[in-house]
C-alpha cells in the first residue's frame, strides 16, 4: 500500500493498483454570532465537507496558535485546508468563485 499526492493536490491511498482519494483535513477557527464564520461554515457544508471547528471565545488560549498559524491573522475565521493557510471567509469564497476550492477539498 502507498500513500501519495496526485497531480499536487489530491491525497489518498493506493491499493492494489486502485487510487483511493481521501477528503482533505480543514480546520476552521470561529467565535458564536460571527456572520463570516457562519457563511464559511455554511459553504463548507454545502460541499459535504466535514471540518474541525475551534471556538477562539470559548477557549481563548487557542487564539495564539491561531494567530501564529494564520501569520498574525487575528479576526476570525481562519481557515485551513490540509495545514495550509487559506485565509478567512472572503478568500474561501474567492477560491470557490474561480474554482479553484474543490481540488483543494478534494
Amino acid at each position: 500500500m502507498a500513500v501519495g499526492r496526485l497531480r499536487g493536490y489530491l491525497s489518498g491511498v493506493r491499493f492494489q493498483g486502485v487510487f483511493f482519494a481521501m477528503a482533505a483535513k480543514v480546520e476552521i477557527y470561529t467565535s458564536p454570532f460571527c456572520g463570516y464564520c457562519a457563511r464559511a461554515k455554511r459553504l463548507l457544508s454545502s460541499k459535504g465537507v466535514s471540518f474541525a471547528e475551534y471556538d477562539v471565545l470559548a477557549d481563548p488560549s487557542l487564539r495564539p496558535t491561531m494567530e501564529a498559524r494564520a501569520n498574525g491573522g487575528t479576526t476570525v475565521p481562519q481557515i485551513f485546508i490540509d495545514g495550509k493557510h487559506v485565509g478567512g471567509c472572503d478568500e474561501l469564497h474567492a477560491l470557490d468563485a474561480a474554482g479553484r476550492l474543490d481540488p483543494l477539498l478534494a
